[in-house]
């Protein structure tokens, strides 16, 4: 319980950065490194050293003077305060192209969530493997959810279906939704969404690299010109 309460307090900013401060903190570990710096952390990560350490100190974990964090202890801090170090299993809804390459990701290990079975509703795919898992018919996944005590539902249905997917999901008992659908879902307040928006990602990197093209002028590729 006073571990969710630690969670909770946690800003989000802060757990967006975590993973990459994982990312950082294996590459030194697996480097032979036993501790680093905030203000290494804050170089590469461009951020500044005050902002890493007070990232840090939402884990419980303090440095040492002149030698900074001791590296395996911080991995293991940071993973229990995001939860990756209590696995989490979730069904993934649609086994399509999406679907899929979703289920045959082999990183989601490392943070803690399992994807344990597929459902789709099209013959074809029912009883075929993706990634590992099995698929199931559509029918079928109240009382695999409950049976297994899934927490987690993952979308990958074309938008059309989402809601209805959603709603499906909801009255399984899942109180999470990862929506990789492009569609906005109305969701009761005690369940958790998070969306991943491949058009919204596009969209940011396009205006940045716009910008970034504009301050640089058109003369900055003359030299590549044939």
């Amino acid at each position: 319980m006073a571990d969710d309460i630690q969670r909770e307090l946690i800003p989000i900013p802060t757990v967006k950065r975590y993973p990459s401060y994982l990312r950082l903190l294996k590459q030194a570990r697996d480097g032979g490194r036993r501790y680093i710096s905030a203000t290494e952390l804050a170089d590469e990560l461009s951020l500044k050293p005050i902002q890493v350490r007070k990232d840090i100190s939402s884990t419980g974990i303090e440095g040492k003077p002149r030698v900074g964090f001791v590296i395996e202890e911080l991995i293991e801090a940071i993973n229990h305060a995001l939860g990756w170090d209590n696995p989490t299993d979730a069904v993934i809804v649609g086994c399509g192209n999406l679907g899929s390459a979703i289920a045959a990701y082999g990183g989601f290990d490392a943070y803690g969530l399992r994807i344990v079975a597929g459902f789709d509703k099209d013959p074809l795919r029912i009883g075929s493997k993706v990634g590992g898992i099995t698929v199931y018919p559509l029918e079928t996944m109240n009382q695999y959810i409950k049976t297994h005590r899934v927490s987690i539902g993952v979308i990958a249905v074309p938008a059309s279906q989402a809601q209805a997917t959603a709603d499906l999901l909801v009255g399984c008992g899942i109180r999470g939704i990862w929506n990789f659908a492009p569609k906005d879902l109305k969701l009761p307040d005690d369940v958790v969404l998070q969306r991943t928006d491949l058009a919204t990602s596009f969209a940011v990197l396009s205006i940045k690299l716009r910008k970034k093209l504009a301050e640089e002028g058109p003369d900055d590729c003359s030299e590549y010109d044939i």
